[in-house]
């Protein structure tokens, strides 16, 4: 197992800021993300049922160094084992009523792309490199939805949390995630505890 895929057990916990808490009830953007799949995917358009969002910081590369701090940063850490449960709950997902899962960062798809080619992930990754949904949401629609970011390394980069989207709008946030390992477990259980 790769560093990468491991949990220190001392990994700060971070507390809930409230950056997350004007989300539920809010009505997705009509913002276009590229995906790992080739094409792009509107955020206003995913269809019906419900759509599993789960926003992570960053994942890493075999050789390369995360940022410094980034252990220490309360929610970084943890993007790769998160990513995996999504991979291995991906079935139980869908037959608790999820009818898509995607995973969402502002690095750029072909960065993404190696990650779910090496991960075997059975999902796109969006790519929101200019980080649009951290912006405010606009009256026209076409706005951001004011997600948490935080600075480290000389980048912004978005605070994990998961949305859960029903019929075009944020029906549940998850928010802070903590452990990322065990998160997809999570959304799982809820899942299953409110059946559409």
């Amino acid at each position: 197992m790769s560093d990468d895929a491991s949990l220190p057990a001392d990994l700060p916990v971070p507390e809930d800021d409230g950056g997350a808490a004007h989300l539920p009830g809010t009505t997705l953007p009509s913002v276009e993300l590229r995906g790992t799949g080739g094409g792009t995917v509107r955020l206003d358009a995913l269809g019906p049922g419900r759509t599993v969002l789960y926003v992570y910081p960053l994942t890493s590369r075999p050789g390369t160094e995360l940022p410094e701090g980034w252990d220490a940063f309360p929610g970084a850490r943890g993007c790769t084992p998160e990513a995996c449960g999504f991979r291995d709950h991906h079935g139980e997902l869908l037959a608790a009523g999820a009818a898509r899962v995607f995973g969402l960062s502002s690095q750029d798809t072909d960065y993404q792309r190696e990650v779910v080619e090496r991960l075997h992930l059975p999902f796109e990754m969006l790519s929101d490199p200019a980080l649009s949904l951290a912006e405010a949401g606009a009256e026209d629609g076409d706005g951001g939805l004011a997600l948490p970011t935080f600075d480290i390394g000389g980048m912004t980069l978005y605070r994990r949390l998961t949305l859960i989207v029903r019929d075009g709008a944020v029906e549940h946030v998850f928010y802070p995630v903590f452990p990322p390992d065990e998160h997809a477990d999570e959304v799982l259980a809820w899942l299953r505890r409110n059946p559409v």
